[in-house]
């Protein structure tokens, strides 16, 4: 498989920062809502042929799709809220995927650490943050907002440890890679058209007394996630899996963002955030404090 870097630059690599207080990222990828365009991304990823190889063969997204998803979100929490622990973090998911390598249908070996799909599983994420703050903000993000937010995300893939030759070096370098690699690399991937297909059955594990109650609940909440993810897809995404959207869909999907994004800034900050987000930006503001306490003692 010919390997598509976004810019072909061979460059040292810089020392990740962990982030912190006032970037963008630490603002946002804690919020429950930044979920909302989380299954078109991981659909994004499993139409890679490598990615959605290795989860075909080795994830575990069928027999514990509760578990796995938990597990997801503490991983990408922990990237942008766990401080040091988040360089530790991307150590940890590299070994992690060391071993991970499946062979597909056609004979040809994958592998999880390979340059290519490991940059697209981080790259996706920020087509992620612009198609959310294009349905799902109060405000869409301007073009220093967008210039912030992918400064801080190359600061990302290099907590994740994805090489400096994978890494787009401008913004348009970086759509012009995500639609070449649409374009040219991404495949409908039965792993793809599968997670769309469970989305809105009931996930093994439930237990039985509760399965009368939730089938109904995870139903709903599971057509509503199918149609936000359909519509969150790029349209050359969507063509090749066969998806049919409408101006009818659009203008329904617009109005569910919103309310959602309109609704969201209302709501505590406790119930906003996911538990590690929320608890590191308390830590951050009782440091705050500390530090003004201390800066200003007597002496």
């Amino acid at each position: 498989m010919t390997e598509h870097a976004p810019s072909g630059r061979a460059v040292a690599r810089p020392e990740p920062v962990p982030f912190e207080p006032g970037s963008i990222l630490w603002d946002t990828m804690g919020l429950y809502t930044s979920a909302i365009a989380g299954n078109s991304v991981f659909i994004l990823q499993t139409m890679h042929p490598a990615i959605g190889t290795v989860v075909d063969r080795l994830s575990s997204f069928r027999r514990d799709p509760l578990g796995r998803a938990a597990r997801s979100f503490a991983s990408v929490q922990t990237w942008v809220y766990g401080g040091r622990t988040a360089i530790e973090e991307g150590r940890r998911l590299r070994e992690m995927h060391k071993p991970l390598s499946a062979v597909d249908e056609e004979g040809r070996s994958h592998h999880a650490l390979s340059a290519e799909p490991w940059a697209w599983v981080h790259l996706t994420g920020f087509y992620a943050a612009v198609t959310a703050s294009k349905y799902f903000a109060p405000e869409p993000m301007d073009d220093a907002e967008q210039q912030q937010v992918f400064d801080e995300f190359l600061n990302l893939g290099r907590i994740l440890r994805v090489p400096e030759r994978m890494l787009p070096g401008t913004i348009d370098e970086y759509w012009a890679y995500f639609d070449d690699m649409v374009e040219n690399t991404l495949v409908p991937h039965k792993v793809a058209l599968e997670v769309l297909d469970r989305m809105d059955k009931l996930p093994p594990g439930v237990p039985a007394p509760l399965r009368p109650v939730a089938a109904p609940l995870i139903a709903a909440t599971g057509r509503l996630g199918r149609f936000i993810s359909v519509g969150t897809l790029p349209p050359a995404a969507r063509d090749k899996l066969g998806l049919s959207w409408s101006k009818a869909d659009e203008r329904r999907l617009r109005a569910v963002g919103q309310v959602i994004g309109r609704s969201t800034p209302l709501l505590p900050e406790r119930v906003r955030y996911m538990p590690i987000a929320y608890r590191a930006r308390q830590a951050a503001r009782a440091q705050e404090k500390l530090r003004e306490v201390l800066d200003t003692r007597p002496l």
